[in-house]
């Protein structure tokens, strides 16, 4: 048994969300520029910074206990390891990402079947290789270190690139003929580690924490006051996370009403709890919600 947790944290486009991330979880992140081990104020967790795509294969090997990466580098090494959660969030959105096949939009592949003996470039070979064994097609596939999008045709026939919305690779006059693979950032965990009751323990507390907070985005507490007479009227038309929880007050024939909403509702909702009587109404931010 060890009292210390060795987490990988992905260094590159993930690193700053990442450590925001953290921050809302309660988990203080410093992290220096000339240093790849960062400070966290849990003193039984150790951090280092690592490229998503490395990730995966540091951790089945157990030269990290856990850390985060995407599931498409999970799927380039085939790791094996315990994915412990599914988080939803990236640089900028939080929509998952796509490796597509793209060709040329005037190639006459249309599927991935026309590129057998073809040369496909992409930074996700083993996956784009796994890929065509499992239609069946034999092609050259090329490591790329860069600028994947203008490849063809000059020196590939299609590639496989992740992106958000395929504007890139218009932009680059290439079309999108298949998704090799859906992506989004996991928690993973070696194998062994889970295994070991204290690293287990830890892994578990801290996926909880992360995933409380991406349930908390987009939401927002409301809590007012109202009376007994138009408690109805407002029950009716106040949306909740489940129900909202009434209170009696300590003045007679009056309530207290506290629920979660949707934040992107509230500018509509507030003008109609208004109009329903009700009073002392409070709008406040979430850190994390565990439904």
């Amino acid at each position: 048994m060890s009292d210390k947790l060795m987490l990988g944290l992905p260094k590159g486009s993930l690193e700053e969300s990442t450590t925001a991330l953290f921050a809302k979880a309660g988990y203080k992140i410093q992290i220096s520029s000339r240093s790849l081990y960062p400070v966290i104020d849990d003193p039984e967790i150790d951090c280092m910074l690592l490229r998503a795509q490395e990730m995966a294969m540091f951790v089945e090997e157990g030269m990290l206990d856990c850390g985060l990466t995407g599931y498409d580098w999970i799927k380039e090494h085939n790791a094996d390891v315990v994915e412990v959660c599914e988080l939803v969030y990236g640089k900028v959105g939080r929509n998952p990402l796509r490796w597509v096949l793209a060709v040329p939009e005037d190639s006459p592949i249309t599927c991935v079947e026309d590129l057998q003996g073809k040369r496909i470039s992409t930074e996700a070979v083993g996956m784009t290789k796994n890929y065509l064994a499992e239609h069946g097609v034999t092609a050259r596939v090329d490591f790329s270190w860069g600028a994947t999008e203008v490849k063809p045709p000059r020196f590939a026939d299609a590639i496989v690139e992740i992106t958000e919305t395929g504007s890139s690779l218009r932009a680059n006059h290439l079309k999108i003929i298949d998704t090799v693979c859906t992506t989004t950032t996991r928690f993973i965990a070696n194998k062994a580690a889970m295994e070991d009751p204290f690293k287990a323990a830890k892994i578990k507390h801290i996926a909880l924490l992360l995933k409380a907070v991406l349930e908390a985005e987009g939401k927002v507490a409301l809590m007012l006051n109202v009376q007994e007479k138009d408690l109805k009227n407002i029950l009716e038309s106040l949306p909740a996370l489940h129900r909202p929880t009434v209170s009696s007050l300590s003045e007679p024939g009056w309530y207290a009403l506290n629920t979660i909403v949707d934040e992107k509702l509230v500018r509509d909702l507030i003008p109609a709890l208004k109009e329903l009587n009700a009073t002392g109404i409070v709008e406040y931010p979430l850190n994390k919600l565990i439904p």
